[in-house]
């Protein structure tokens, strides 16, 4: 609810000659509006909801230590998916990785499960397959965790330290090798 207070207001005469012809001149309403005090719960409920709704989703994380074996033995049921730009992997990637850029990541997640094996060499993730998501540094690929969460995407994991913490443990990014 609102509360309204109406002001009359006239403007004030700099000389007191002009105070006769000030009384001749309109005057002004001026509005003011307050919030109430007393807030709408259903409002309260609805922009909580609207907010949990806006809310980027925060995806498990992973260490090192927990992303170290995905790589020593890879499996056809689990993705780790390197969201940099194909210039940023050349470089180097983590082994048994595959680049997915995030700059065409929510496009790609759109296509049939052909288009998205002609366009990217390797097969769709489905929607309940285990998939981690690593970048330089951590930031894109928690973007990436957000965008498969919103394209109905269960199993999701990211690999917070990513490629920085990876060649800072492994020994520089020169020995790394780059798969598919």
């Amino acid at each position: 609810m609102l509360r309204t207070a109406l002001f009359n207001t006239t403007r004030h005469a700099a000389r007191p000659t002009l105070l006769a012809r000030q009384a001749a001149r309109p005057t002004y309403q001026i509005f003011a509006r307050y919030e109430s005090s007393k807030a709408n719960d259903a409002l309260k409920a609805a922009r909580k909801a609207k907010d949990k709704l806006q809310k980027d989703w925060q995806g498990p994380v992973l260490t090192y230590e927990q992303v170290k074996p995905r790589t020593l033995s890879p499996s056809a049921d689990a993705y780790l998916i390197d969201v940099r730009e194909p210039d940023e992997v050349m470089q180097g990637s983590i082994p048994s990785s595959v680049n997915l850029p995030l700059s065409v990541l929510a496009n790609s997640f759109h296509l049939s499960p052909q288009a998205f094996k002609a366009q990217h060499g390797f097969e769709k993730p489905g929607k309940q397959q285990e998939v981690v998501f690593y970048c330089r540094s951590g930031m894109r690929s928690a973007s990436a965790c957000d965008i498969a969460k919103r394209n109905g995407y269960e199993n999701i994991f990211n690999y917070e330290g990513s490629w920085l913490d990876w060649t800072s443990r492994e020994g520089g990014g020169k020995g790394s090798t780059t798969s598919s």
